[in-house]
């Protein structure tokens, strides 16, 4: 478990340094790599997410280590039993693989909120599960 552990940190600590490089990509992911020296045979995923004035996502759960990397504008995250948070530009966000995000929403009614998604998974599960609230 101590190698999950420290290939998480590692791994993570590299991404966030390059995340201003890697939000001039396209749209989509960014990077996916399996991690296939994991006991989990796991892989990275990178997403850039976009979100609309006053958009929001509904209540899910992603079954893998999430790490968000707020780029612009300002984004409301909740998981069951925490409280609401509102990031701003710069700031991070951690979902473990048991947490249910119930809440994943631009905190603006008026501009755009963009953020950068890291996610360990198993490889080639599902990104996203819904899950009813």
């Amino acid at each position: 478990m101590s190698l999950i552990r420290s290939m998480l940190v590692l791994v993570c600590s590299a991404l966030f340094s390059i995340s201003a490089v890697a939000a001039e990509a396209a749209s989509g992911p960014l990077l996916n790599i399996p991690l296939t020296d994991l006991p989990e045979n796991a892989e990275l995923l990178v997403l850039e997410i976009n979100l609309e004035p006053g958009q929001e996502s509904a209540p899910h759960r992603h079954n893998g280590y999430v790490f968000v990397y707020v780029l612009e504008g300002r984004v409301n995250m909740q998981v069951e039993g925490g409280k609401i948070v509102t990031l701003s530009a710069g700031q991070t966000f951690y979902e473990n693989p048991n947490d249910i995000h119930t809440m994943s929403q631009n905190a603006s009614d008026t501009e755009p909120a963009k953020y950068i998604a890291y996610i360990i998974k198993t490889l080639g599960a599902p990104v996203s599960i819904p899950v009813q609230p």
